[in-house]
């Protein structure tokens, strides 16, 4: 949510929820618009969560002040002594949120040395305007889905970019440092877009399958990972072989293929059958032949692996 949205949102919340309080007659209406201010958060389930929370505690926090203001009175002391009691339990019971505004309210009581029905119910009415109010201001929330389509197209197009990378490195025998740079700028990316992602997912209070873009993200994460791996292991990769060329296809073969809905049946495939060919081919005769074979294999199967985390989610979003 940007700050000027919030501005506007905060600014008619509170007035609202002011002038709803003072319509209902409410003394210390003015807080009602200050539990309002509190209450507007950044997304749709954190603002219900929050909200849900704070009417908990103030039933907790009204329930230990009248109990302790009418065996002990009304005092400053008392006041501390609730605090000790009332904060621990908030906690306790996963409330805490409401401690700051609800030791407010209860303020109120010792103020007026009272805790008449009236008394309590019109603390309770003003955390329930309040929170109710700046819920009502953070149902609507602007759609991230148009930046997460760009946030994928941008990561997929970097991933292509990668693997073409290393198509190159293992056809000319040289190093990349494009692919260095994309690795990077991958890594930094997906934080941002999972970031993104999450704040999307929790402006989603009904949607079906909501957190697909999360596991999306976190599935394309693990895939640079594997890349970074690969990266490393290709700088040794500098013989001309008939495996490298094969292996390089591979590369520039997924690389067309590298779009969110491939199944990578294909791409499974054709690594079984490349595995095969790697075991069938004649042996190394060099000792440089054979660390190059040696790693092209490694190679081979952080690739089976880097296919394997893509199917997984393939699959799995079957089920789902």
């Amino acid at each position: 949510m940007t700050v000027s949205l919030r501005a506007i949102k905060i600014a008619f919340a509170t007035t609202i929820a002011i002038l709803l309080a003072q319509a209902f007659q409410l003394e210390y209406s003015v807080s009602a618009g200050i539990i309002a201010i509190l209450s507007v958060l950044d997304t749709k389930k954190s603002s219900v969560n929050t909200a849900l929370q704070r009417v908990g505690s103030t039933i907790l926090a009204l329930g230990v002040a009248t109990i302790l203001f009418q065996l002990v009175g009304f005092s400053t002391l008392v006041f501390g002594l609730y605090l000790l009691i009332y904060i621990p339990l908030a906690y306790k019971l996963n409330v805490e949120a409401g401690i700051a505004p609800c030791s407010v309210l209860v303020s109120h009581l010792l103020l007026e040395k009272s805790t008449s029905i009236g008394w309590l119910t019109n603390e309770l009415l003003l955390m329930v305007i309040g929170a109710g109010i700046a819920i009502l201001f953070n149902l609507y929330m602007p759609s991230k889905e148009t930046q997460l389509i760009k946030c994928r197209d941008e990561i997929e197009e970097k991933m292509k970019q990668v693997l073409i990378g290393f198509d190159l490195i293992l056809r000319e025998g040289y190093t990349n440092q494009k692919v260095e740079i994309l690795l990077k700028e991958l890594y930094k990316d997906l934080k941002k877009a999972e970031k993104t992602a999450y704040t999307e997912y929790n402006n989603q209070l009904f949607s079906q399958n909501e957190d697909y873009m999360i596991q999306y993200f976190d599935m394309r994460q693990q895939q640079v990972k594997v890349l970074a791996e690969m990266s490393i292991d290709l700088s040794v990769c500098s013989l001309p072989t008939k495996q490298n060329l094969v292996l390089a296809h591979l590369f520039h073969q997924t690389a067309d293929q590298l779009h969110e809905s491939n199944p990578v049946v294909d791409l499974t495939i054709d690594i079984k059958s490349m595995l095969n060919d790697f075991r069938n081919s004649d042996l190394p005769k060099t000792r440089a032949e054979f660390e190059n074979r040696a790693t092209l294999f490694i190679l081979l199967n952080d690739f089976t692996r880097f296919i394997q985390i893509k199917k997984e989610f393939f699959e799995q979003q079957k089920i789902d």
